[in-house]
Formats: C-alpha cells, sequence, structure tokens
C-alpha cells in the first residue's frame, strides 16, 4: 500500500478513538513523531496533514498522506523484523491501519473535532510556522482545557510566554487539576534547538559527543577499537557498541533496521567483553554544566579597536607615534629642555604651529624638519583613520566576506532554522565559521551579521560558491539545506576538491542516508562522513512530551538515538527497591547519577540552591546535587530521582509502567 491512503469523507465524522494522541504538523517531523508513538509507545495516534499537491494534480500520487503511509509501512516491517511492537499489544502490528490520517488545510475547529482532540490525551502542533502553531494551540485549549499540548516553536522568549498563558487557561479551565498534571499540561520545545548540539558536534575535530541542557553537563566519547584484540577504556560506563562495520570503507551508518550488525546501545559487560573488534562510545563526564559566555559582539565602549580600524592602520598609528616619542626624546638630550617642554616644541612642529628655529642650534633645526615630516606623514594617516571608522560604521549591517588567509574554518551550508542554532552553537565553542547561503533574507543572514560571521550569498550548486566559502582550507563541511539532494550535490563537489574533507548530511530517509554513507565511505575511506535526520533527532524529545515527560538531551549514535532523562523513582517497579546494578537493562536504561538534593528542593534544571547532604553508600558528592560515582549497591529509594540514559524502546517502558500504576 505505498503511497496509498483510501478516500477520507467528504463530511466530517469523530474519532474513533479517545484518549489517544494527535499530531498535526505539515514536514518530516510530524511524520517522524507519529511512528515514535505508534511503534515505540504503543499509542494510538491520529495524524493531521495539510492536502498534498495531489488535490491538484493527481498524477502526483506519493504526497504527505502517501510518504507518511511508506514511512509507517517501513516503520511496522522494521519493528516486526526487531521483534514486535512497541507494548506488545496485539495490536501493536497491525500496520498503517492503526494510523489514522487525516487532511485538513488549516487546524481548525472541524479539523480538530474530526481528529478528536475534546477526547485526546494529548496533542502535538509541529507545524513548520510558529504564528500558526500559536493560533492553533489556542484553539485546542479552548476545545479540550485539559489536554496535554506539545508545541513546536522557533521562538524561545515567546514560547516561554505562550507556556504559562495556556497553563493559566488550563488552571482556570480546570480548577481540581493537579500540580503534577499542570506542569506537563503545556510543553514548548524547538527541533532545531534539540538538534542543533549533535549536528554542530560532528564538525568537530575529535569524537566527542556533549549535553549541556537542563542545568547538566555529560561528555561521551567515540573510541576506535584498540590493536591485538584488546578492549577500549570503557570510561564511566560504556553506552554504545558501534557497527561491526563502521570501521569497514564500505560498511554503513547502523539504523534501527540494521539488526545485529548495527549499533548496540546500552550493552552489558559480557557483551563489551566479547566486541573487541567494535569502537565504542563511553560516558566520560557527568557534572553541573557551566553557563556559557556570551560570544563577544561589537557594541558600545567595549568594541574592540579592530572592528573599526584595520590592522595595517593601527600598525601606522603605532609607527608615527613612536617616531614623535623619539623625536621629543632627542630633542630634550640636544638642547637641554625639560622632558615636558621639549614634547611640546616637537608636537608644536609635527602640527605646523611653532616658529621657525632661525638661529637656533643645528640639532634643533634638525629635529624641527624631521618633526615637520612625521607631521606630513600624520595628515594621510588621519584621513585614512576617519574613512575607516565612518566605513566600519556603514558596513556593520553589512555581510562579511571571508578574509584571505581564513584556513581551519567549519563551512556551514543553509541558514534556516537548523543552520542558524548550529551556526550559535559553533561560535558559542569558538569555531570559525563560513555560511552560504541563497536566500539573502533568510531567517540566520541577521544572526550572521551581528557574529560577525563571513557568508557567501550564492547557490551551492552553482560552481565557484564553495570556493568563494574557502572549502580547500576548511576543516569540515555542514550541509544543513532543508533539500537532500542540495546536501548530497554539495558533499560531492566538496570532496572532489578536498577528498580527506570532514563532510556531515542532513538527510531525512535513513535507506537514502546509508546508500550515500556506503558510497561515500568507499570513495574516500580516509575521510568521515556522518548523516544525520534532524526529525529522527528531534521526534525523541515531542514524543516523550506527549507522554508528560522532558528529557535532558540526545547523543546520537550512528543512525540511532541514546536518549538522557531526569525520572523520578517512585512508580517505576523496575528502579524501585532495587539497587543501581539490578536496575541496569541491557538494551534498555542505565542509571548514570542520583539527585541526592531533598525533594523540596529540587529544580526541573537538576540544579539546588544549596550544597547537597551527604548521602551515604552512594560514592562520591558532587557539587550541585548531582552524584554520578554510584556504588552498584546502592539501593533506589522512592524519593530518589535519578539521571539514566535509555534507548527509545526502555525510556517508553518506564513510562508506559509509570502510566499504568497512576491508571490503578
Amino acid at each position: 500500500m505505498l503511497g496509498h491512503v483510501s478516500p477520507l469523507p467528504q463530511q466530517p465524522q469523530r474519532s474513533p478513538f479517545s484518549g489517544h494522541m494527535v499530531v498535526c504538523g505539515d514536514d518530516a517531523l510530524a511524520q517522524r513523531l507519529a511512528v515514535e508513538l505508534r511503534y515505540v509507545y504503543g499509542e494510538r495516534v491520529t495524524l493531521v496533514l495539510p492536502p498534498g499537491p495531489d488535490a491538484r494534480r493527481p498524477e502526483l500520487p506519493l504526497t504527505g498522506r502517501g510518504r507518511a503511509a511508506a514511512l509507517f509501512g517501513r516503520m511496522s516491517s522494521a519493528m516486526n523484523r526487531n521483534g514486535g511492537g512497541g507494548n506488545g499489544d496485539s495490536d501493536t502490528n497491525a500496520g498503517v491501519e492503526a494510523v489514522r490520517i487525516l487532511q485538513a488545510s488549516e487546524p481548525s475547529d472541524e479539523a480538530f473535532e474530526e481528529a478528536g482532540v475534546d477526547t485526546a490525551a494529548a496533542l502535538a502542533l509541529v507545524y513548520d510556522d510558529d504564528e500558526r502553531n500559536i493560533r492553533a494551540a489556542l484553539t485546542a485549549r479552548r476545545i479540550n482545557p485539559r489536554l496535554r499540548l506539545v508545541i513546536r516553536l522557533y521562538n524561545r522568549k515567546l514560547g516561554q510566554h505562550l507556556e504559562t498563558l495556556l497553563d493559566q487557561a488550563a488552571a482556570v479551565a480546570s480548577p481540581g487539576l493537579d500540580q503534577t498534571a499542570l506542569d506537563a499540561s503545556t510543553t514548548v520545545l524547538s527541533d532545531a534547538d534539540t538538534a542543533a548540539p549533535a549536528l554542530a558536534a560532528t564538525a568537530l575535530s575529535g569524537s566527542s559527543k556533549v549535553i549541556q541542557a537542563e542545568g547538566l553537563l555529560l561528555r561521551a566519547a567515540e573510541r576506535t577499537p584498540p590493536q591485538g584484540g584488546r578492549l577500549a577504556d570503557p570510561g564511566l560506563c560504556t553506552l554504545a557498541l558501534l557497527s561491526s562495520t563502521t570501521h569497514d570503507p564500505a560498511g554503513t551508518e547502523g539504523s534501527d533496521s540494521s539488526g545485529d550488525e548495527g549499533p548496540r546501545l546500552l550493552p552489558d559487560q559480557a557483551e563489551v567483553a566479547a566486541a573487541t573488534g567494535r569502537g565504542t562510545v563511553v560516558l566520560e563526564a557527568v557534572s553541573q554544566s557551566v553557563q556559557a559566555s556570551d560570544t563577544p559582539r561589537m557594541g558600545g565602549r567595549s568594541a574592540p579597536l579592530s572592528q573599526f580600524f584595520s590592522r595595517r592602520l593601527r600598525w601606522s598609528a603605532l609607527g608615527v607615534g613612536l617616531a614623535v616619542i623619539a623625536l621629543a626624546v632627542a630633542s630634550s638630550f640636544t638642547t637641554g629642555d625639560k622632558p615636558l617642554h621639549a614634547a611640546y616644541l616637537t608636537l608644536l612642529d609635527l602640527f605646523a604651529m611653532g616658529d621657525p628655529a632661525i638661529g637656533d642650534p643645528t640639532a634643533r633645526q634638525i629635529i624641527q624638519i624631521l618633526s615637520g615630516v612625521a607631521g606630513l606623514m600624520l595628515l594621510p594617516l588621519l584621513v585614512a583613520g576617519v574613512l575607516e571608522a565612518f566605513g566600519s560604521l556603514r558596513t556593520a549591517s553589512s555581510l562579511r566576506r571571508p578574509p584571505r588567509g581564513l584556513s581551519g574554518h567549519v563551512v556551514l551550508l543553509g541558514l534556516g532554522k537548523i543552520g542558524t542554532r548550529v551556526l550559535v552553537r559553533l561560535r558559542e565553542l569558538g569555531i570559525p565559521v563560513v555560511c552560504v547561503e541563497d536566500d539573502p533574507d533568510a531567517r540566520g543572514i541577521p544572526v550572521a551579521r551581528r557574529l560577525h560571521v563571513p557568508v557567501v550569498i550564492g547557490d551551492v550548486t552553482q560552481e565557484g560558491v564553495l570556493e568563494a566559502a574557502k572549502i580547500r582550507r576548511s576543516r569540515a563541511l555542514l550541509a544543513l539545506t532543508s533539500i537532500d539532494t542540495t546536501n548530497l550535490e554539495a558533499a560531492l563537489y566538496a570532496r572532489s576538491v578536498k577528498p580527506t574533507l570532514r563532510v556531515t548530511l542532513r538527510l531525512f530517509d535513513d535507506e537514502f542516508a546509508t546508500a550515500v554513507y556506503r558510497t561515500l565511505r568507499t570513495a574516500h575511506p580516509q575521510a568521515l562522513t556522518r548523516s544525520r535526520s534532524v526529525s529522527h533527532l528531534a521526534a525523541p524529545s515531542f514524543a516523550v512530551a506527549m507522554m508528560g515527560r522532558q528529557i535532558l538531551g540526545a547523543v546520537p549514535v550512528e543512525r540511532k538515538v541514546m536518549l538522557f532523562a531526569a525520572i523520578e523513582v517512585a512508580g517505576h517497579p523496575q528502579l524501585e527497591g532495587q539497587t543501581v546494578e539490578q536496575a541496569f537493562r541491557s538494551g534498555a536504561w542505565r542509571v548514570l547519577a542520583l539527585d541526592v538534593a531533598p525533594p523540596a528542593d529540587r529544580r526541573p534544571d537538576l540544579t539546588t540552591p544549596a550544597p547537597p547532604p551527604q548521602t551515604p553508600g552512594t560514592g562520591t558528592d558532587q557539587p550541585g546535587g548531582l552524584v554520578w560515582n554510584l556504588h552498584p549497591g546502592y539501593v533506589l529509594q522512592p524519593t530518589d530521582r535519578v539521571v539514566i540514559a535509555a534507548t527509545r524502546r526502555g525510556l517508553a517502558e518506564l513510562l508506559r509502567g509509570q502510566g499504568s500504576l497512576a491508571r490503578r
């Protein structure tokens, strides 16, 4: 049934479901999120998509609904190969029929009625347009005040205000709503913020993966297998085993459909010991994050002179100043004047304001002539300084061009939502960047201008554009446009110019990404190639929010995703009363750290206002209330809150277990 969905009825009909999940969107994130909810969490899902081009052009069969149906079919097949559905229910493998697909041009009252929003448990609004998501959220809150809302917004500040507003509306409409449900009633997320750290990390030399979110800093590192069949250093713990074909030039990046050859998340000690030829991802540190300082910007009295005057002009001014000082010293020694008087006379001669030194000693006359020559040098210097200052002020609002001697930078293609967030992240890390964008009015152009990042305006598929970005001397290429073929074309051309270039591609389809990865690795075995899907990285965060929780971050392991979350032990029989060693489940979850702050002092960002109390039997206490060196025999108490690493299925199982207890 590839690309084929039966026609919808002409009149709106109420959803046959209740307590289900509704996803409204117009791009890949909506489809990925529906897949995540259905095949990982086992939820009943209604997907609302806008009408595709086939409404006007019947000859194009594979539109939004068709692509969604094809994706659901592939995901269902992959889940069947990997051992069944998300929750073990009989309807989990029922196929595409478990996802109800509707078409609506706008998220209106009629569309929400047909999707059953009034009886739904949660609604995700993931349209690419912030304004459309806001309008739909206000409408949905009016229809169902107790509905859990997950909203996609790029504007962070607006998202905070909207979340507060919708929570207040839910509290007024449902006075009996408990605080826990109220806190989870509205969640505003950004797919760009979720995916940007992982995409930026691929441009770094080395293989560290850093999560810095919600007050927590986790650093993981990818380590290649040592020679001679030895095992790599496990660090604090081994988070993942890489694909057996990772270091094979003809190998591929593993995904959910790779089987035993693919990456293995959260392996046990036996699996690690047996995998002597595979690379690993190990946890190096867990600590409190330190707020990164803002990238320096030009403004106010703190603006450096380099923003106004060129290096050549500054050196020229220094030379003239030294010449004036030397003349003043020489005048003081030769004439016997006091140093201040000698300097005063030198400045008068410099500006042609002194009397001719007629009848004075010869040394004084020579110094006066030299001072006049220095004055002639000063005049063009002053003119150049004034012109450069005015030019700098005039071009402060224009885009910079890549400087001549630039090298070791990252070439970033695309300044849309994703590219802009990645640009900010790279500049926070102090990495030089050159951007390439074909739209002068793109969202990220003002950000690049504010950060003084060079930008090349032009179509990356045209000859000479990447050369203008100094691709030959760059360290990496990040192709992050929303068009897979454009990213691929840019990567192929860049590799033809510099075969050893590190390349990261933004690709949606796993099958397409696998084919691209294999071809690039075969053609350039010594160069690092990565492919990432923004929707694949962001969908788990949105799915967890639909279940009433939030994750701290996500780390890509090839084409898989590992999640990090902070959860309460109470209500999770898999954790409560278990030791840390017993609570570990291979391929599902692992306890990494313990928040030892009192429950009353805990905050969602894992920070505490006071030093933590001493907790016996948990290892070394860390500042900020986190203990990461947990003893394997420590028994998890109901009042504990832990930081875990989990697979998508593992976290779904934990959340489902808590939800079933709550329903009892």
